[in-house]
């Protein structure tokens, strides 16, 4: 995947119960607050997947909510960022075995789906432990997986990209 660094303006909410008159507590709460809301955004179109923030470049002064109480601090930081493009090699771990594909999840990214079309000669095998067989190898849940990204799309309501992925090519399968 494209690791990405970030520059991004945040306005971060702090309640009353958190202010201190201490600044390195208050700091501190905004951090904290900073990094909750970024666990929770989870990912942007385009951006890709929120992994880590690298440094806080600026903390503006803060703004008082008048009904609630809450300060408003617009923050400045960088951030490191994962996002998924066509053509890249990745390698992912089987999660599900359907007849019509498999589910893999690589990273952040747990909708990774890779049809029987995509799979040159490997064929179905049902029953209590489902599998893909091709030669002496075979695809099966908990399988590592190279795989090659066809394409993806961003789905806002789950905040998370679905790629659409194959193992035509050179040193593609499993590992």
């Amino acid at each position: 995947m494209v690791f990405l660094q970030v520059e991004k303006s945040w306005n971060v909410l702090i309640s009353p119960d958190q202010l201190s008159p201490e600044g390195l507590l208050l700091r501190k709460s905004i951090i904290v607050r900073l990094l909750e809301d970024i666990t929770n955004r989870k990912a942007s179109k385009d951006h890709g997947y929120y992994i880590a923030v690298n440094q806080l470049k600026d903390i503006s002064e803060g703004k008082v909510r008048e009904l609630t109480g809450d300060v408003l601090f617009p923050v400045t930081f960088t951030c490191i960022t994962q996002k998924p493009m066509k053509g890249e090699i990745l390698v992912g771990c089987v999660e599900k075995i359907l007849k019509h594909g498999v589910f893999l999840k690589s990273g952040p990214i747990e909708n990774i789906f890779l049809s029987y079309k995509m799979m040159s000669d490997y064929k179905f095998i049902g029953g209590d432990n489902p599998m893909f067989m091709k030669d002496h190898s075979k695809l099966e849940k908990g399988t590592m997986v190279r795989f090659k990204v066809m394409g993806f799309r961003w789905m806002e309501a789950d905040r998370q990209f679905q790629l659409l992925v194959s193992l035509a090519g050179d040193f593609l399968g499993p590992l």
